[in-house]
């Protein structure tokens, strides 16, 4: 069973160094803030067992995962647990404890649209565009408003969004390297 950690426990082992972090967000939401010393693994790629092979010695060491705020890193770390390996922690809070606690990010360059906003976004033009199908053609075009008052329910309810999963394998969300955000180049502190 995977552990969790808050950010606060964590931060002298982010001061030591040595540890092994995937951050599971897009790549998009990594680019804009992440953990210094985190890898970007968006979720929806997640390989538990390439992961591990690629520790090589490490794999024996805890994996800390991260995402925003908590739900896909746990999500990822079920992954990891259901595949054979427990020795990963979830860290709670996720990127927003991380700035909060004050720990060390790299920033980019160019400001991104969140998954949660493009998923608010999406969301209220769905609505806003059934409702007025509906008044402008026929009622039934009220299906769509309550179809994604339904799917948002259902979020709120298991914690898992499938229009943000939607969301993060469309292209805009896939466009940049970030693998070589390190503290220089395309990231600055």
């Amino acid at each position: 069973m995977a552990t969790t950690m808050t950010c606060q426990e964590f931060a002298p082992l982010s001061r030591k160094g040595g540890f092994d972090m995937i951050d599971v967000r897009t790549r998009m939401e990594f680019y804009e803030v992440h953990a210094v010393g985190s890898l970007n693994v968006p979720l929806d790629t997640l390989n538990p067992g390439q992961i591990m092979a690629s520790r090589g010695t490490r794999a024996q060491e805890p994996l800390y995962v991260i995402c925003r705020s908590g739900s896909r890193s746990a999500q990822a770390c079920k992954a990891f647990v259901n595949a054979g390996f427990e020795n990963v922690v979830n860290i709670d809070g996720g990127t927003l404890a991380w700035i909060a606690a004050t720990l060390p990010v790299n920033r980019g360059t160019k400001k991104m649209i969140s998954l949660e906003r493009q998923v608010r976004i999406v969301a209220g033009l769905l609505i806003v565009a059934g409702t007025a199908l509906a008044a402008a053609v026929s009622p039934w075009f009220l299906v769509i408003p309550g179809f994604v008052g339904a799917g948002l329910t259902f979020a709120g309810l298991s914690n898992t969004c499938g229009m943000g999963m939607i969301l993060a394998r469309m292209p805009w969300n896939k466009s940049l390297k970030v693998q070589d955000c390190s503290g220089g180049g395309c990231c600055s502190q």
